[in-house]
Formats: C-alpha cells, structure tokens, sequence
C-alpha cells in the first residue's frame, strides 16, 4: 500500500482452516458511568469473563446485535493471521508475529476537544456502561480481499451521546497508541506516526458504527487492534483504526494517516466503491479469503440501504 518509501504488496490467498466458536449468552452485570462525572449508575453492562478462551484470551459476555450478514464467516485463525496492522510490519504476517510486545491492559483512553465530558478513562471505565452486542459484518480491503468477521462492540454513537459534543463538533478523530518499544513498525518512517483516523459525526453515530473489543466470542487479539478499535463496514478496512488511545470531538475534518501518506489514492472518506479504482487496482471486484472465484464489489460493501442517505447529493468519484 505504501508509496515511494516501500514496495508494493501483492495479496495472498488463505486457505479456509478453524471453524467459528460457539456463542455464549448475553450476562447482565452492573457499573459506574464512567464518563458520567457525578458517577450515575446503570445496568446492563459489559463483562469481561474471568476464564480464558480456547485462544488464552478472556471470553466476552454478548448479545446478538441488530444487524449482521448470514454470510459464512472467515476462519478465526485467517481473521487473526492475516491482517494490516503496520505498527507490527507491512507484510500481512507481521502482525501475528511481532503483535505480542504490546501490553493492551492496563489501557487508558483520552476523551478530548469540543465535548461537555472529557478526561482519561481506563479501558473498563470506557468500555462497562455499554452492552456488548456480537455484530457479523463484511470486511473490504482496498487491495481487492475481504472477510465476514463476527465483531463483538458497542455503538460508538452512544460512547458519542455520553459525551456530550458541543454544537462545534463535526468530526470525530481517532488516534493509535505511539510506542515504538512495543510496535516495532513505528520505528521505520513508512507511516507518519502516530496513525489517525477520522469519521464525520453522522457517520460516527449511524447504528453501523461500533467500537469493537472482541471477535468470535473472545478479547480481541493484540495484531487485530486490541483493546479497542473502530468498526465501520461500509468502509474499507485502512479506515478501522486500532488500539486507540485517544477520541477527539473537532471542528474541522481531520486528516487520516492514509490522507497524508498516499493522497491521490486514499481520501477521507474511504467508501467502498466499485466504480472508483485505485491508481493501481480495479476495485471492482473482490475476493473473499478462503474462496478461489472473485464477486463483483458491492456500492458502500453492501450497506447502502443504512448508509447512501448520507451521502446523497455528493459526488463520490470526487469525495473518495
């Protein structure tokens, strides 16, 4: 994905391997509000398990969310084996192998900008006020492979109303953990650092858009962005920014980290568009990891009919 500063990156096949593991009920468990700053109770929260998985990561307390795909999911270990993470490396296995230097907990979250409620929040703190709900969505990557990932998150927009963003807050930006002694990419200049991303505030708040801390029953991994990272599947994937540690409410439109790197190919709003190929790939077309034949790229990954209307009116070719 990179440009003049590394090669190219051709994408491989992975061959379909484990099989998705069995859904736990959904446990009600109580908390403080976190980003309440006179402390107000409420119930229904997220737990994390005190026993670990079959991976050694701790299991999730979930339920079904509202919306999904019935499409077969990708394999856990090609969710987990396969992935973009250049904080750990630019080859696709760099993350599982160099991902266990960083330390996802303890974790702090910086809540900041034009909000009522802003301040440091550890990684329960943010996270317990909200239900847990497993959402089964399609993944697309720009380079032309995608993945139906069951993630397990909570509705940014609701993280968004407990904050309160003032009249002033249009954007929403996201930034990644800088820690070069726990992601050894970040110690070579292929990204600027630390990586940012950004969505605009009625993106930010459509149901579709989560907050993920797990996959397929369990914590997330470190190499898929663990403790906590962003979910939006009618985008594609660089959009999906990882171990976040700071949420910014802004004025003005932030610029992302693939923005700045690779302007003429990637934009801000990172859409998935069959008709808008990459300088040096058609977008068209896509394959699904696991499968041999391509499918023909589905306008917005499929998601149109809860996402086109905020777009209507924009040229796409233009706001790409």
């Amino acid at each position: 994905m990179l440009i003049k500063r590394a090669p190219d990156l051709k994408w491989s096949e992975v061959t379909d391997k484990a099989l998705y593991l069995r859904r736990r009920e959904f446990l009600q468990a109580t908390a403080g509000l976190a980003l309440a700053a006179a402390g107000a109770a409420t119930a229904g929260c997220s737990t994390l398990e005190a026993d670990d998985g079959p991976h050694g990561l701790p299991k999730l307390s979930f339920k079904m969310g509202p919306y999904g795909t019935t499409e077969k999911q990708t394999p856990y270990k090609d969710v987990t084996t396969y992935n973009n993470f250049y904080e750990f490396g630019t080859s696709k296995s760099d993350p599982a192998e160099n991902a266990g230097s960083l330390k996802p907990h303890p974790w702090t979250v910086t809540v900041d900008g034009e909000c009522a409620r802003k301040g440091h929040f550890s990684y329960e703190e943010l996270v317990k006020p909200y239900p847990l709900e497993e959402r089964i969505y399609r993944m697309r990557c720009v380079e032309a492979w995608s993945m139906v990932i069951p993630w397990i998150g909570f509705p940014l927009a609701s993280l968004v109303k407990q904050c309160e963003p003032t009249a002033k807050a249009k954007y929403v930006k996201f930034t990644t953990l800088f820690n070069p002694a726990e992601m050894p990419g970040q110690r070579v200049g292929v990204l600027p650092w630390p990586y940012v991303e950004g969505l605009r505030m009625d993106e930010a708040t459509n149901p579709l858009t989560i907050l993920a801390v797990g996959l397929y029953g369990e914590a997330l991994p470190n190499q898929d962005g663990a403790p906590i990272r962003l979910v939006t599947p009618w985008k594609y994937g660089f959009k999906g920014i990882k171990s976040i540690v700071k949420i910014e409410f802004v004025e003005k439109q932030p610029m992302n980290t693939w923005q700045i790197a690779e302007p003429n190919a990637y934009g801000f709003y990172a859409n998935v568009n069959p008709n808008v190929p990459h300088p040096r790939w058609s977008q068209a077309t896509e394959r699904r990891i696991g499968e041999f034949f391509r499918r023909p790229t589905l306008m917005f990954n499929g998601y149109g009919d809860q996402v086109a209307y905020m777009y209507k009116g924009m040229d796409l070719k233009k706001y790409y």
